[in-house]
C-alpha cells in the first residue's frame, strides 16, 4: 500500500494512447480509480490550439468504453476562460480518473496553472483519485517540462518533484535526453517508451511498469531502463 493514504495515484504514459499496449496500464488506473463503474473525466486540453480537441477526446471516449469504462466523459476544458469555469470545475473533482491528453505541453501547462480546475484536479487526487496523462499530458505533471517549440525548460505542475518527463522515447523523444540532462544538473529524467505506462501502485509508493515498451531513468549521468513489471523508486 501506499505510504500517504491521502493521496491517490498517478499514471504517466509515453504517448501512442489508445490502442495495443496501452491497455495494460490503463486498465490498471480504472482499477485503482474503483472499477468499471468510476467516473472517468477525458481533458482534451493539450489539442486545442490545433482545433483536434474534439476529435481526441472522441477517440479517447470510445478506447475507455471499449476497455469496459461505463462513465467516461470529455470534459470541455479547452482554454483558461473554461479552466476557471465552476461547473467544469465540479466535473474534473468528481472524476476518480483524470486523464490529460497529448498535443501542446506549454498550452496544457499555462491552461492548468493556478486555475480553479487545477485545484480541482488536486483536491481529487488528495482524495483518492488517479491523475494520469499521455505525452503532453505527462510532461506537465511534473516539476519540470520541455517546451519543444520554444526549446525551453518550464515550471511544472509539480506533482511529481525533481523530474521531467521525455515522452515518445523509444521514437524520437531520447535525443532530448541529452539536452535536458545539461539543463536540469541534478534532476531526475523519465523516458517513456509510446504504449508504455508507469503508476505509484508499488510498495511505499515505488513505480510499476506497464504496456509495451520500457521507462529509462536518466540521473547523474546514468541511465537505468526498467521492463514491464519491473519496479523502481525516482
Amino acid at each position: 500500500m501506499k505510504p500517504d493514504l491521502s493521496r491517490g495515484y498517478l499514471l504517466l504514459e509515453g504517448g501512442a494512447e489508445f490502442g495495443g499496449k496501452m491497455a495494460e496500464p490503463d486498465l490498471r488506473a480504472i482499477e485503482l480509480a474503483g472499477g468499471f463503474d468510476a467516473p472517468i473525466g477525458i481533458l482534451p486540453t493539450a489539442a486545442a490550439p490545433d482545433h483536434n480537441d474534439l476529435r481526441a477526446g472522441q477517440n479517447g471516449l470510445r478506447w475507455f468504453h471499449r476497455l469496459g469504462a461505463r462513465q467516461v466523459s470529455v470534459v470541455p476544458l479547452i482554454d483558461r476562460a473554461s479552466a476557471d469555469q465552476p461547473s467544469i470545475a465540479a466535473s474534473v473533482q468528481n472524476s476518480r480518473l483524470i486523464y490529460l491528453l497529448g498535443g501542446f505541453p506549454d498550452y496544457l501547462g499555462a491552461t492548468l496553472a493556478g486555475s480553479l480546475s487545477w485545484q480541482a484536479i488536486l483536491d481529487a487526487y488528495h482524495a483518492g483519485a488517479v491523475v494520469g496523462g499521455s505525452s503532453a499530458g505527462a510532461m506537465v505533471l511534473c516539476q519540470h517540462y520541455y517546451n519543444p517549440e520554444a526549446n525551453n525548460i518550464v515550471a511544472g505542475l509539480s506533482l511529481i518533484p525533481e523530474a521531467c518527463v521525455i515522452p515518445h522515447h523509444d521514437t524520437f523523444g531520447k535525443r532530448w535526453a541529452s539536452r535536458l540532462a545539461a539543463l536540469l544538473p541534478g534532476k531526475t529524467l523519465i523516458g517513456i517508451d509510446e504504449q508504455t505506462g508507469m503508476i505509484d501502485d508499488g510498495p511505499q509508493g515505488q513505480w510499476n511498469v506497464y504496456g509495451k515498451g520500457t521507462v529509462t531513468l536518466y540521473k547523474d549521468g546514468e541511465a537505468r531502463v526498467y521492463r514491464p513489471g519491473e519496479i523502481f523508486s525516482l
